[in-house]
């Protein structure tokens, strides 16, 4: 973050300075790190107490003083220290929002804004990939796309970069709107609207609504990229005031989408080669990540470096050196002989099916650990059934279903026609009862919702004798 006086922050955020130094010197005092988190505060540090569920942050405000933190917002009166800085507010939440937006309005690049059902993260760190072969480059970070995450990622932005690329998430309505009125993106990405949150969101034309409060934010001569393939999406031929570009594997009403790729091969389980044909030409590819989905992402990365000036060949380096975000489809191979396909961050529907159509091309015996898909609400029991039918028809052999519904996916899977079909109610049952089961060979698929954390599995597997 470029250096901020503590006057500036506290106009930012309509605070009132608590000082026992002299007023006029402690407002002339500069923050050049913000972070909400006690353990990473340091020497010119702002420190945002947050209230949990189980700690309250305005507890270690005092601590944070002593760490050499320059400034504190607080809800409370708290008196720090000899040229210390304590900010109060009403909100400490609002303020870092009110806080990341004044530091938005300072630098004037092009951001990317991202979201949608399934593929944001990949979508993000693709598209980052890209632009970083032109542009000093900031994206967000692991999972730092809600109220709190995009807002601190808004704050790291320098005076040297040249373009930052944000994931926004949500699971209720305004949410997206919030972020996007901070963010202003220039460019608007949705990978796709599929079924996740719509235990909050009512219906797939609900999340839609959602998704596209994106543009809320958006100038009219932004540039929206949405994904043709994508029933819902599709529905927005005509209706934005942005600019659409549309990118995809299927044609649109006899047309071919503005990007689209063909020629599609998956290399083994760790790429998939293709080639992407844009206004201004095409390209062969290798993405490093299996699946026809994972095109999907490359396309709309495309359209992104495309509308921000990017050759054909930055494009295709930055999608062939992109690393994805961890446990998120991470091939591992065991020197057990065990190959373990950790996709394991997050799980809905639709992510579920692609991830098995993945395994499906694996050699060997296949076998799939999946786990409870959550926010589904009176949706779930199909939804999981429908996710155990789709596993035999991949020719899954070995199913192992852990967790609150997976009865209904492993009845969906045993009606299919896949014989081994585990069921267990716990992590740790699978553990005992299901891991002594696989063996040299096998390839192992494991994906769950982030809440049954299943990468103590992955690793549980990884020593399978």
């Amino acid at each position: 973050m470029r250096e901020l006086t503590i006057r500036e922050l506290q106009k930012a955020v309509n605070a009132r300075l608590i000082t026992p130094g002299e007023a006029e010197r402690v407002l002339e005092r500069t923050v050049s790190h913000v972070t909400q988190d006690s353990r990473e505060v340091r020497q010119g540090s702002l420190f945002v107490p947050m209230k949990g569920e189980k700690r309250d942050g305005h507890d270690f405000i005092a601590q944070c003083f002593a760490q050499g933190a320059a400034a504190c917002l607080s809800e409370k009166e708290i008196i720090p220290p000899e040229n210390g800085a304590l900010l109060l507010v009403e909100n400490t939440k609002k303020a870092l929002l009110d806080l990341a937006e004044y530091h938005r309005n300072q630098l004037r690049i092009p951001v990317v804004g991202i979201t949608g059902s399934v593929g944001k993260t990949t979508t993000k760190d693709m598209a980052a990939s890209v632009l970083s072969q032109k542009y000093q480059t900031l994206w967000t970070q692991g999972n730092y796309n809600n109220d709190i995450g995009v807002p601190l990622t808004l704050l790291r932005l320098e005076e040297n970069h040249q373009a930052a690329v944000i994931e926004m998430g949500m699971n209720h309505f305004g949410e997206i709107a919030l972020l996007s009125g901070i963010v202003r993106p220039d460019i608007g990405v949705i990978s796709n609207v599929g079924v996740a949150h719509i235990e909050n969101l009512g219906s797939r034309e609900g999340i839609l609504r959602a998704k596209c409060e994106l543009f809320d934010g958006m100038a009219e001569d932004g540039t929206a990229i949405l994904n043709a393939d994508n029933d819902m999406l599709r529905t927005l031929e005509g209706r934005l005031t942005q600019k659409i570009v549309w990118f995809g594997l299927e044609n649109m009403d006899g047309r071919k989408p503005d990007i689209y790729a063909d020629e599609i091969c998956q290399k083994g389980l760790e790429q998939t080669a293709c080639v992407i044909h844009t206004p201004k030409g095409q390209i062969a590819v290798t993405v490093p990540m299996p699946g026809r989905h994972m095109v999907l992402n490359a396309l709309s990365a495309a359209a992104v470096g495309l509308e921000l000036g990017l050759t054909l060949e930055e494009i295709r380096e930055g999608i062939e050196c992109f690393t994805p975000t961890k446990n998120r489809m991470n091939v591992i191979y065991g020197e057990n002989g065990i190959t373990i396909l950790n996709d394991v961050y997050n799980a809905n529907p639709v992510s579920m099916k692609a991830s098995l159509d993945i395994l499906s091309a694996a050699k060997g015996r296949k076998a799939a650990v999946l786990g409870f898909m959550g926010e589904l609400g009176e949706f779930a029991p199909a939804m999981h059934r429908e996710v155990g039918e789709y596993a035999a028809k991949c020719g899954v052999d070995l199913l192992f279903c852990i967790g609150r519904y997976t009865d209904e996916m492993a009845a969906g899977a045993k009606m299919s026609g896949c014989e081994k079909v585990f069921h267990f109610a716990e992590q740790a049952e699978f553990l005992e009862k299901g891991l002594p089961l696989l063996q040299k060979g096998d390839t192992v698929l494991v994906k769950a919702s982030r809440s049954m954390e299943l990468e103590k599995t992955v690793e549980k597997i990884q020593g399978v004798n």
